[in-house]
């Protein structure tokens, strides 16, 4: 738990530090956009700007802009939205669930796509399985997330007609981004518990119960399966980058309304405050499902109980 809350507290200083020093180096007055994202960009002109960076403190320095959403956040605030003006708390609400609902849908798919497949393909010992889902892992994670997205949406939504494009409202809306997402993790962690399954069947333990006559299934689920799920545990949450990482692009091809899709209008609106709050709140979200997984080892390892 102590471990759990460093790293809580060594991902809000990092991410309040970097996402502070990248909006400021961007190019362009941060008042003149904040104004256009309030009024439009046809009502906006120099007085507008004025206005709202005194209203705002944009004049003061930047040290003492960092120093304050700091204080707010050690009290739990995450300050107030510089262009709907609403606490950043309230705009994430909402946002928060759709993000966390679609990342458990997209993780389960993938370990069943991905786990099942390299299971397939250990267990199996098809020469031609091997090799088809060898090429498809390296296809797959070749390919960008935008790519797949791109190529799944004119499949399934725009010839096919099966699945709304984007958007939300029903469980039909998460097929496509909870598909994506998947694919892009899938095909590492194939490979890893192909490896891993190898790895334990080759075993000294697992020859010498085949040797005692146990039968097969017995021997691939209580020595196979529990041993070799630690590996694979411990590189799926090596892969929760590539999940968060993947949520900023899925959820904005797909007009998702959760936190990815939000950083990106923050960030071209150069609302701070959203921003930081917006890349606060998926880095605990990485940080949660780390030590999730972490814990998930620890059950998982006969060791760790001797």
């Amino acid at each position: 738990m102590r471990a759990v809350l460093i790293r809580i507290l060594g991902v809000a200083l990092g991410v309040g530090l970097l996402s502070f020093a990248l909006l400021q180096s961007l190019p362009g007055d941060a008042a003149y956009r904040i104004a256009a994202s309030r009024y439009g960009y046809d009502m906006v002109n120099t007085a507008a700007a004025e206005a709202v960076r005194a209203e705002l403190g944009l004049d003061r320095p930047m040290w003492q802009q960092l120093l304050a959403w700091l204080g707010d956040v050690a009290q739990g605030n995450l300050g107030v939205s510089l262009v709907s003006g609403e606490p950043v708390v309230t705009e994430l609400s909402h946002q928060w669930g759709h993000t966390v609902a679609l990342s458990l849908l997209a993780w389960g798919l993938a370990l069943l796509l991905g786990v099942g497949a390299g299971l397939a393909t250990a267990l199996l010992q098809r020469p031609w399985l091997d090799r088809l889902v060898g090429r498809m892992a390296v296809t797959l994670r070749a390919t960008p997330a935008f790519v797949l997205a791109l190529l799944l949406a004119t499949l399934l939504a725009e010839h096919l007609g099966w699945l709304p494009v984007a958007g939300h409202g029903d469980a039909s809306h998460y097929v496509l981004p909870a598909l994506t997402l998947a694919l892009a993790l899938a095909p590492g962690l194939a490979q890893v518990t192909r490896h891993s399954v190898a790895q334990v069947l080759a075993s000294a333990y697992v020859q010498f119960a085949r040797t005692k006559g146990l039968p097969a299934r017995w021997v691939v689920l209580r020595h196979v399966l529990r041993n070799s799920a630690v590996p694979v545990a411990a590189f799926a949450a090596t892969q929760l980058v590539l999940l968060v990482e993947g949520m900023v692009v899925v959820e904005t091809f797909f007009a998702w309304p959760g936190i990815g899709h939000a950083l990106v209008h923050a960030i071209l609106a150069r609302d701070v405050p959203m921003v930081q709050g917006t890349a606060l709140c998926m880095g605990l979200l990485f940080v949660l499902l780390n030590a999730g997984v972490d814990a998930l080892c620890t059950w998982l390892d006969p060791r760790s109980r001797t």
